[in-house]
C-alpha cells in the first residue's frame, strides 16, 4: 500500500519558509517554522484566533487524511462499537466513606461525562452534586477535574477546562441545592485544596504563558482580592497542592522532574506563613506524609536512588532532624506511601512488579499483599479517611479486568468490592499474557509484556503493535485495556516495551534513559522489536509502533534510526521538534523540561546530543513507515506546531510512497477528544490505520 494507491489523492504540501538561526556557532534552517502560531498564547484560550494560512493548512492535512482513510470508515464504526460495547455505559465507582456520606461518581447510558454524587454513609437517597453531560452541553471541548468536597460537606468546588488547554475555571456550589457560591477563580491548574474552616480554597494560578506562578487563598464569597501564599519567579519549577492523609496539612510543592521542595500549610490555620521541610537541592526528589507529632518522608537523599523512608518532628522537620525507618535497597524502588491512624503503606516495585506493602505502626510489623499473575498492575486508592483499617487498591493484569478489593489490614482479609464488567462479554481463558526480557545492546534486559490470542499463530506471521513511553520515570503497567482487544481479537500480538526513561527496572533506569543517555530509550524500543522477531511473535517489517507525547518522540526517533523494523507508526501529540521546543524558553514547559533534556540553550554539549536525536531534525533521505500523526490545536503541552511541522519536513525530505497522514483535533488539547466515546472514535481511526496497513482492514 502507498499514498499513490489512494485513488490520486494528493497528499498536501507546507510552503517552505526558511528561517535561519546560529546557536554555539551551528547554523541551522527550519523550513518550516512558520507553522507556529506567533499568538500561539492566544490561540489556547481562542482556538479561532489562529492565523488562516496556518488553520489552511491543518485543514488540508485533515481532508488528506480523511480522504486516504475513507475506505476504513465502516471499520472504524465497528471498531468504535465494539470498544463502546465494552464500556459499561451507566457504571459507577465504589463509594468511598468520609465521615457520614460516602462519595462516588457514576454514568448514566449514553452520557459522556461522568456525575459526582454521594449518599448517606448508611444508605438512602442519592444525592447528584455535579452533573458533567449538563455542564458539558453548551461546549465542543469539555472537561471537569478535581471534584472536591468541603471538610463540612457544605460545598463542592470542581475545575471545568473548555478549549482543551488545561486553564481551569472553578466553580463552587452549595452541595444540597447545586445553588452557585463562587465562580471567581480562573486560570487554575486544576489544583486546589480545602482548608479545615470549609470557607476557604487555596488554589494554583497560571499566567499568559500557562505557567503555575502563584499560590492563592481565597476566602468563599469574598468579592476582594485573593491573598498570596506563594509566588513561583523561576519558570523552571511547578507548583502544586496537596494534603496529608490526616487533612492536617496541606502541602504545597515546588518541583520539577527531578528536585521537589515542600512547605506545610496549616489547614486549621490556613492564613498562617506556610512552613518550610526541606529546602530544595539539586536532584533531591521528597514526599511528606503526616502522622501524629511526626512527618514520615519519602525521599531519595544520602544517595537513596530508589528512596528511604525517615521521620522527623513535624515542628522542626529540618534535614538534621530525619531518622531513617525504611532503609533504601537497591533495585526495591518505593512509589508511594501513605500514612493512616495506625498503619503506614508503601507501594514499592522490584523486578518491574509492583507489591503492597503495610507495616502496622505500633509494633513495626510488616506483610505483604501477594498476587500471583506473570505481570499485573497495581494502584492503591486511600480515600478520604485516617482512623481506618481498610486499604482499597485495584489490580488488572492484561488478561483480567480491573479489580476493586478493600483490604482489612488488621486481619489481612481482602474482599472484592468491584470487578470491571464486559457488557460485550470478555472470557480471560481466550487470552495469554506473558513477560519476556529484550536483550539491549549493552547487555540491559528490556522488559516487555505481552497479551495474545489462544490460537494466534507464533510463527512470525502475526502483525504486532509495539507501544512504548519512556520519560520522566513513567512506568506503563501492564493493565487490563479494552481497546486492545479489537487488535488482539483480529489477530494482533499486542506488546509494551517498559524502555529506559521509565523507572520500571528502579530509579536507575529511569536516570539511564535521560539527558546524555536518552538514546538508551530508543535503542531499547529497536532491541524490543528485533527481539519479538526473532522469538516468531511478530517478523521485522510487521510491527506497528506506537507511543504518544514523549511517547510520540520516541516514535519519530525510531522512524529515523530503525525504518525497516517497522510497518508503520502511530505517533500521538508526538514531541519531535525537540530541539526547537528546548530552545524556547517561552513555551510553558521548557525550563521545567530542561532536567529530564538538557538546557540547549546554555550548553553547547546539550545542543549537539538533543540535535542528534531530535526526530525533526533528522529527518533523512530514506525509505520510513506508514505514519499517522495526531495533534491537538489547544494542546499546550506538545503544541500543534511540532507534528505539523514533522509532517511537512518528511513529505519533503522521504523517499517512499508509504502513508503519511497527520490528523488535527481542531477543537482539543493534549488528551484528545473529551467525553469518554468520543475518545473512542479517535482510538478507532488509529486501529484502523493499523489493521489497513497490516492488510486486515477487512476484517469486521
Amino acid at each position: 500500500m502507498d499514498a499513490k494507491s489512494c485513488a490520486g489523492i494528493t497528499p498536501p504540501r507546507a510552503p517552505r519558509r526558511p528561517l535561519n538561526s546560529i546557536q554555539h556557532g551551528i547554523a541551522r534552517v527550519d523550513d518550516y517554522a512558520w507553522l507556529r502560531a506567533s499568538n500561539w498564547q492566544a490561540v489556547m484560550r481562542d482556538p479561532q484566533a489562529l492565523a488562516s494560512d496556518i488553520r489552511a493548512q491543518l485543514q488540508a492535512e485533515n481532508a488528506y487524511t480523511s480522504d486516504v482513510m475513507a475506505d476504513t470508515e465502516a471499520l472504524q464504526q465497528r471498531l468504535f462499537a465494539e470498544m463502546k460495547g465494552r464500556i459499561k455505559e451507566d457504571d459507577s465507582s465504589v463509594p468511598a466513606p468520609d465521615g457520614s456520606f460516602s462519595y462516588y461518581t457514576r454514568f448514566v447510558t449514553g452520557g459522556q461525562h461522568p456525575l459526582f454524587c454521594r449518599v448517606k454513609r448508611d444508605g438512602g437517597e442519592e444525592q447528584v452534586l455535579v452533573d458533567g453531560n449538563a455542564l458539558a452541553k453548551d461546549h465542543v471541548y469539555f472537561r471537569i477535574a478535581n471534584v472536591a468536597h468541603s471538610p463540612d460537606h457544605k460545598l463542592i468546588a470542581y475545575a471545568i477546562d473548555t478549549k482543551g488547554s488545561e486553564f481551569y475555571a472553578v466553580q463552587i456550589i452549595e452541595a444540597e441545592t447545586g445553588a452557585m457560591v463562587d465562580d471567581r477563580i480562573v486560570d487554575n491548574n486544576g489544583s486546589f485544596e480545602w482548608a479545615s474552616d470549609s470557607r476557604t480554597l487555596l488554589y494554583v494560578w497560571l499566567d499568559d504563558g500557562h505557567r503555575p506562578r502563584k499560590a492563592l487563598r481565597h476566602a468563599i464569597g469574598s468579592a476582594g482580592e485573593d491573598a498570596l501564599i506563594y509566588e513561583q519567579p523561576n519558570p523552571g519549577y511547578f507548583l502544586g497542592l496537596d494534603a496529608t492523609q490526616d487533612r492536617r496539612f496541606l502541602l504545597l510543592s515546588v518541583h520539577d522532574h527531578e528536585t521537589a521542595e515542600v512547605n506545610l500549610i496549616d489547614a486549621e490555620n490556613p492564613s498562617a506563613t506556610p512552613r518550610l521541610v526541606s529546602p530544595r537541592e539539586p536532584e533531591h526528589d521528597y514526599s511528606v506524609e503526616h502522622h501524629g507529632d511526626r512527618l514520615i518522608i519519602l525521599t531519595n537523599s544520602d544517595g537513596a536512588e530508589d528512596y528511604r523512608i525517615v521521620e522527623a518532628p513535624a515542628d522542626n522537620p529540618g534535614r538534621e532532624h530525619w531518622r531513617e525507618i525504611e532503609p533504601h535497597r537497591p533495585g526495591r524502588l518505593i512509589l508511594e506511601i501513605v500514612a493512616f491512624k495506625d498503619y503506614l503503606v508503601r507501594l514499592e516495585r522490584e523486578d518491574g512488579l509492583p507489591r503492597i506493602v503495610i507495616r502496622r505502626f505500633a509494633d513495626g510489623t510488616e506483610h505483604e499483599i501477594a498476587f500471583a499473575e506473570e505481570a499485573y498492575a497495581l494502584g492503591i486508592s486511600p480515600g478520604y479517611e485516617y482512623d481506618t483499617s481498610t486499604l482499597r487498591f485495584t489490580y488488572s493484569s492484561m488478561t483480567t479486568p480491573a479489580q476493586i478489593f478493600d483490604y482489612d489490614m488488621e486481619a489481612r482479609e481482602r474482599t472484592l468490592r468491584k470487578t470491571q464488567e464486559i457488557p460485550s462479554g470478555h472470557d480471560p481463558a481466550n487470552y495469554l499474557t506473558r513477560r519476556v526480557m529484550a536483550p539491549a545492546k549493552d547487555g540491559e534486559t528490556v522488559p516487555v509484556s505481552l497479551l495474545y490470542r489462544n490460537g494466534t499463530p507464533l510463527d512470525g506471521s502475526a502483525p504486532l503493535l509495539l507501544y512504548g513511553y519512556g520519560a520522566y520515570g513513567m512506568s506503563i503497567p501492564a493493565a487490563f485495556s479494552t481497546n486492545a482487544l479489537s487488535l488482539v481479537d483480529r489477530g494482533f500480538v499486542y506488546a509494551i516495551a517498559h524502555v529506559r526513561g521509565g523507572k520500571d527496572k528502579g530509579y536507575r533506569w529511569y536516570k539511564d534513559g535521560k539527558r546524555e543517555k536518552k538514546v538508551n530509550t530508543f535503542t531499547d524500543f529497536i532491541a524490543a522489536g528485533d527481539y519479538l522477531a526473532r522469538q516468531k511473535f511478530t517478523s521485522r517489517g510487521r510491527i506497528v509502533a506506537h507511543g504518544g507525547s514523549a511517547g510520540g518522540m520516541l516514535m519519530g526517533a525510531v522512524a529515523n534510526m530503525a525504518p525497516d523494523l517497522f510497518l508503520g507508526v502511530i505517533a500521538e501529540v508526538p514531541f519531535v521538534d525537540v530541539l526547537t521546543t528546548m530552545l524556547d524558553a517561552s513555551l510553558p514547559l521548557t525550563p521545567p523540561e530542561w532536567p529530564e533534556w538538557g538546557n540547549p540553550i546554555e550548553s553547547a554539549e546539550a545542543y549537539r546530543i538533543i540535535a542528534a536525536y531530535s526526530p525533526y531534525d533528522n529527518v533523512q533521505a530514506q525509505s520510513y513507515p506508514h505514519i499517522l500523526a495526531l495533534a491537538g490545536l489547544t494542546d499546550p503541552r506538545v503544541t500543534y506546531w511540532e507534528p505539523a511541522k514533522w509532517v511537512a519536513r518528511l513529505r519533503e525530505i522521504k523517499t517512499d510512497d508509504h502513508l503519511l497522514l497527520l490528523r488535527t483535533n481542531m477543537d482539543a488539547g493534549h488528551a484528545g477528544a473529551s467525553g469518554r466515546f468520543e475518545r473512542l472514535k479517535e482510538v478507532a481511526l488509529a486501529y484502523a490505520f493499523a489493521l489497513k496497513i497490516a492488510g486486515l482492514g477487512g476484517l469486521g
